[in-house]
């Protein structure tokens, strides 16, 4: 059997097993979707959104690239951003990083990627920006696994500072922007603190007045 006809295997099966679980589930699923919330994650093959936090197709709208990077011009997510907040209203965005993220890694080191290394030049900023705080973390793992909490922190940010995001507030739409990160090595999530519910909230040079 070849990789792909395995993966349709695996398909009918999955299907099966949610059809004797809940017969009608696949005919409800087709008449709408109501996510309320939006994960904006890494595309690594090790972090399964639905299957992290136990939500089923339809209860969770997701967005993933290379380290959960939230960027003002790229129209791929704000798109994913602007159709969660504005068409399904979706009440919490969870940017998620993750422990030993190897977009991170990447961004700290000097290695050539290739067209990836511009996608990562945020995160590269960032680690220039933090460079004497993370040089006193002795040890490598840490201070990458420490990088990849103030990425995730940054990504919230520059969330939080959308258009997007404000104009919601504007409307008086409840809105919160999260920052988790996840345990490969344990399976769990771990809340960042960092959640930004309102414009007063973040500074008033990023604060935008109503349209």
């Amino acid at each position: 059997m070849d990789d792909l006809t395995q993966l349709f295997k695996n398909n009918r099966e999955w299907a099966d097993s949610i059809k004797q679980e809940a017969p009608t589930f696949f005919t409800k699923l087709a008449g709408q979707q109501a996510p309320e919330f939006l994960w904006i994650g890494c595309a690594d093959s090790r972090v399964p959104a639905n299957e992290i936090v136990g939500l089923l197709p339809g209860e969770l709208f997701v967005h993933r690239n290379i380290a959960n990077v939230v960027l003002h011009t790229d129209l791929n997510c704000l798109s994913v951003m602007q159709f969660a907040v504005d068409v399904l209203k979706i009440k919490h965005i969870i940017v998620t990083g993750h422990y030993g993220c190897g977009g991170v890694k990447a961004a700290m080191s000097n290695t050539q990627l290739g067209l990836s290394d511009g996608w990562l030049r945020t995160i590269r900023d960032l680690y220039f920006e933090q460079r004497e705080r993370l040089r006193l973390v002795e040890d490598e793992e840490v201070r990458l696994d420490r990088m990849c909490e103030m990425n995730v922190i940054r990504q919230v940010a520059n969330a939080s500072h959308t258009s997007i995001v404000q104009n919601a507030w504007h409307r008086g739409q409840p809105l919160a922007v999260h920052g988790f990160i996840y345990g490969i090595k344990n399976g769990h999530l771990k809340n960042l603190d960092v959640t930004v519910t309102g414009p007063e909230q973040i500074p008033e040079q990023y604060r935008l007045s109503p349209p």
